[in-house]
């Protein structure tokens, strides 16, 4: 078996015995590496979670080998010592060894073509915000304010903006023009992203049985595709809501259960797009046509909001399991039984 840490160029390889033991130590180019898994028999990589590692894990299992990519921070509890580049790759050699080593799914240039769909559209967004909370500031400067929420804004600051009876200075005018206009032309950019995601989405029978779920639209439905692929990597259903961040964090000891909020790991973006799908649902799910009107109910009775939603998004998420992982299977809108 081999550990492999990964670099720019450079990628230092150590390879382990049926005794675990180091027994080779070398340092590669990006080329050579190529060259020396190719002539190497089928054998067992392993590799830390980083830009890169998805890459030469496809490489390696198309010359048949067998490929594990090691999240970064279970690695680090085998570096032993000091730290460099050949300790790091013993560490992730010996890290994926561990009978109970969790890894990173491989996946297909589709899936990663997608995720930078999503993740390109995001910062997009991110960058409109700030445009937004900037105008509003320098209105406020000259006492105009504007109603919170982009929708509002973007609908308000025309008229700021076209109104000459106000404190706005000539430069001041001029700059929000300025500012306006890129907001506007990132406006297009976002609807395009947006259009060719929905395109994906009608595409693929995955997303479409996926959007039966209520709470997920094309967005959540082919982030998940990108990131969760087929879902099999996860034994069960809770896998997949904890890998996404939405069960209790767990602090127990002494026989004595201590459970805390939810724990916020895996994919940020993913769980908050999970999370405002389930808002959605809690207020506008017809809750007399679907059987997850009674659970709401329920939930309600005894808890603030804010947790009924992310309950909802746990079991959305488990839902989205049996989804992927079940060919065909659609989420039923059952009329709950009363009585």
């Amino acid at each position: 078996m081999f550990g492999v840490d990964i670099g720019k160029t450079i990628f230092h390889v150590v390879g382990l015995d049926a005794a675990h033991a180091p027994i080779q130590k070398a340092t590669f180019r990006r080329e050579t590496l190529l060259q020396f898994f190719e002539r190497a028999s089928p054998v067992l990589v392993g590799m830390e979670a980083c830009p890169g590692s998805q890459w030469l894990a496809r490489k390696l299992q198309a010359m048949g080998h067998t490929v594990r990519i090691v999240p970064a921070q279970f690695v680090k509890p085998f570096v032993k010592s000091n730290k460099n580049d050949i300790i790091d790759a013993e560490a992730i050699a010996e890290a994926v060894t561990r009978p109970t080593m969790r890894f990173v799914e491989i996946r297909t240039p589709e899936q990663i073509d997608l995720q930078a769909l999503h993740r390109v559209r995001d910062r997009m967004i991110a960058h409109r915000t700030r445009l937004i909370s900037q105008m509003r500031a320098f209105c406020l400067e000259y006492g105009i304010a504007i109603h919170q929420g982009a929708g509002k804004f973007k609908a308000e600051i025309p008229r700021v903006l076209a109104d000459e009876t106000n404190e706005l200075t000539p430069s001041m005018r001029r700059i929000l023009t300025e500012v306006h206009g890129e907001m506007m032309e990132l406006e297009q950019r976002i609807a395009t992203m947006n259009h060719e995601i929905e395109d994906i989405a009608a595409r693929s029978d995955t997303a479409r049985r996926l959007m039966t779920v209520p709470g997920i639209g094309p967005l959540a439905s082919t982030a998940l595709l990108a990131a969760a692929g087929s879902g099999h990597q996860f034994a069960k259903a809770r896998d997949l809501a904890a890998w996404l961040g939405l069960v209790p964090r767990e602090h127990s000891t002494g026989g004595k259960t201590k459970l805390l909020g939810i724990s916020k790991r895996g994919n940020k973006y993913l769980r908050r797009m999970i999370v405002h799908g389930a808002r959605s649902c809690v207020t506008h799910l017809d809750r007399s046509r679907d059987r997850l009107g009674p659970w709401l109910d329920g939930l309600e009775s005894r808890m603030h909001k804010n947790k009924v939603t992310v309950a909802l998004a746990a079991k959305i998420a488990r839902i989205v399991w049996v989804i992927l992982t079940k060919p065909g299977a659609t989420y039923e809108r059952r009329v709950p039984a009363f009585g």
